[in-house]
């Protein structure tokens, strides 16, 4: 599958990875939320990105669980 560069500079180090296409588009228009993604980031801004893509993730788990409950529930 063909790969796409995402750049993120960090305390003015620049960090480039190479993703799938696809999860590249997704990362990098996910990034624009939370980066200056042309420009340099301070640790203080990639702390707060990472609280809020974990809040986020706890919040779809606990959805998910809720869901599976509801599910069970009516499967028996």
């Amino acid at each position: 599958m063909p790969k796409k560069k995402v750049s993120l500079t960090i305390n003015g180090s620049r960090y480039d990875i190479q993703l799938e296409n696809d999860f590249a588009d997704y990362l990098l228009e996910s990034m624009q939320e939370d980066f200056n993604t042309e420009g340099n980031n301070d640790a203080k801004t990639l702390l707060y990105a990472y609280v809020r893509k974990s809040a986020e993730q706890f919040k779809l788990e606990s959805d998910i669980n809720t869901l599976l409950l509801k599910v069970d529930d009516k499967l028996r």
